[in-house]
């Protein structure tokens, strides 16, 4: 049955000016790195748009350590931004493939021990991309370490998202551009995985592999929510889905895209056609007081912040209210995320062969009360 229904965007779009937004097309020069913190923009709602970071290159993955930001750059680089720095701690990971969409992609550090957990994209001995997760000992100049190797790759649709939860690692595993993948859970790919910290099957999922639920076309987005895992997903061109995941359950791709009548599959608590492409997922409990509460993405197609407001909980939910923030502002938003103090951040990803970059891209943002 078909439980839940896409409401209409609440509120008007936030209006912004400043010069650093897009302007032109693409600046073909390679632009300097930098972390020097500058105001872009007030919105309507007393919100300011900080610039913490410019000059990277199609940042993906985000995650703090000891209070400092680290993110992974696609093309092979880990940094960090330390006293206004842009300071690289990876480069030049051997057999990377950053291709397509593939590359260095999410990040994640273990909750209590010196390591650092990555999604990359790889090219075989036999010539093919797959996916691997790799974890690095900080305490060794971050040495790394492959868990999980062998996971279908391809130039599009290999997931990237890590989350560390309930003391288990989760990584989301697109269908590498075979589509009849999201609905076998014997194949790592069209899945959501869950694995422990050293990259062995978590004990209680439901299957006897590192598969935690299935039916999936490319998941980039992973949030919790008082227990709850949420998930936002690319549909083709049509469906793009916020789910709620639960062990063992089958999201419907290739067979369906969005809500359904069919009882094999689980209804998304919202879907988007067109399609927008959300590419991450966090909820806010910062200073901002209209936005406390609420899920947020960045879109890539669409070019904004989205914000989400829910009505009930868990397999229940449903929107309340949405709203586009900076609309094309920024251009394509890779990844939003909330730091240690509770600011929302946002990365985007202008260089990433299908934006349209203006000479600071790609940029690390930071939204602050005015």
């Amino acid at each position: 049955m078909d439980r839940r229904r896409y409401l209409t965007t609440v509120g008007a779009a936030v209006a912004l000016g400043g010069c650093a937004g897009r302007q032109g097309g693409p600046d073909t020069d390679t632009p300097a790195r930098s972390a020097t913190p500058a105001t872009h923009a007030v919105d309507a709602e007393g919100v300011t748009a900080e610039i913490l970071a410019t000059g990277l290159e199609v940042p993906w993955g985000t995650a703090f350590r000891d209070g400092t930001l680290h993110l992974t750059e696609r093309p092979g680089r880990i940094s960090r931004l330390d006293d206004g720095r842009v300071v690289p701690v990876v480069e030049g990971i051997p057999d990377l493939a950053p291709v397509g969409e593939g590359g260095l992609l999410g990040l994640a550090f273990h909750p209590d021990e010196p390591y650092a957990y990555t999604h990359q994209t790889y090219e075989t001995d036999a010539g093919r991309r797959a996916n691997r997760l790799v974890r690095h000992d900080l305490d060794d100049g971050w040495v790394s370490e492959t868990l999980l190797a062998g996971i279908p790759g391809a130039n599009i649709h290999d997931g990237g998202r890590l989350l560390v939860h309930d003391d288990a690692l989760y990584m989301t595993c697109g269908d590498a551009a075979v589509e009849d993948r999201g609905q076998n859970p014997d194949v790592l790919a069209g899945s959501v995985l869950r694995v422990t910290f050293d990259g062995d099957p978590h004990p209680d999922n439901p299957f006897d592999s590192p598969v935690f639920s299935y039916g999936h076309r490319n998941p980039q987005g992973l949030a919790v929510r008082d227990g709850t895992l949420y998930s936002t997903e690319h549909g083709p061109r049509v469906g793009d889905e916020i789910n709620v995941l639960r062990p063992g359950d089958n999201y419907g791709w290739p067979v369906v895209t969005g809500p359904s009548a069919d009882d094999r599959f689980t209804d998304p608590v919202t879907s988007y056609t067109p399609t927008i492409a959300p590419g991450s997922a966090t909820f806010y409990d910062g200073p901002i007081d209209a936005w406390r509460g609420d899920f947020f993405f960045g879109t890539l197609v669409a070019e904004h912040v989205h914000r989400v407001r829910f009505r009930g909980e868990g397999i229940d939910a449903d929107v309340a209210t949405e709203e586009r923030l900076f609309d094309g502002e920024f251009g394509r938003i890779r990844t939003v995320f909330t730091g240690p103090d509770g600011h929302l951040h946002a990365v985007t990803s202008n260089r990433d062969g299908r934006g349209s970059p203006v000479a600071a891209d790609d940029r690390v943002i930071r939204f602050v009360p005015s």
